[in-house]
């Protein structure tokens, strides 16, 4: 008798192992990635300008004194185009913002922001994505609020819905 319950141990461990995998499925953990940058200065970094007649970028013209975001973005990203809008009115209510454009050619970032609109003050091109993985930026679009003294103070991943766009306003001119 006692040889017979010996045999279901195995089984039951499966079926345990098998519990926590499909429970790991249903319930996912941490699906974002945090910028080990926050709290801290923006990493050195000197970009090009990502398309004509706007300026490149410079880590050093982060710390002004006025508080801004820094968008990483993309011309082939569809997420970009539907934060768009948000970026123009952040830019209405007189939000400073500069941009990061990860794997982009010069023609395709100027239709881009001929057909979305324009809301960056600079915009660096980033052709190796260095400064995004420096930033610990996962992905695009990516924005970053940045206080007047060049610290990273905060870190949105995905797309600016529109009703963040008042808390954004609100955390900019907290940290004037």
């Amino acid at each position: 008798m006692k040889s017979r319950w010996v045999l279901f141990v195995p089984l039951a461990i499966m079926g345990l192992l098998f519990g926590a995998f499909i429970y790991r499925l249903t319930v996912p953990g941490e699906t974002l990635i945090q910028s080990q940058w926050i709290n801290k200065p923006m990493p050195l970094f000197d970009l090009p300008p990502a398309t004509a007649g706007v300026a490149g970028l410079k880590s050093s013209q982060l710390a002004d004194g006025k508080p801004r975001l820094v968008n990483v973005f993309a011309s082939w990203c569809i997420p970009c185009r539907a934060e768009a809008p948000q970026l123009e009115a952040l830019k209405a209510a007189g939000v400073p913002i500069d941009g990061i454009a990860i794997r982009d050619r010069p023609e395709d970032v100027a239709q881009f922001l001929n057909e979305v609109g324009n809301p960056f003050d600079r915009i660096g091109s980033d052709m190796q994505s260095s400064v995004q993985i420096a930033l610990g930026s996962s992905g695009v679009p990516e924005t970053f609020l940045i206080d007047g003294k060049g610290i990273i103070r905060e870190q949105i991943q995905g797309v600016i819905l529109q009703e963040q766009v008042p808390e954004i306003i609100a955390k900019l001119e907290a940290m004037k």
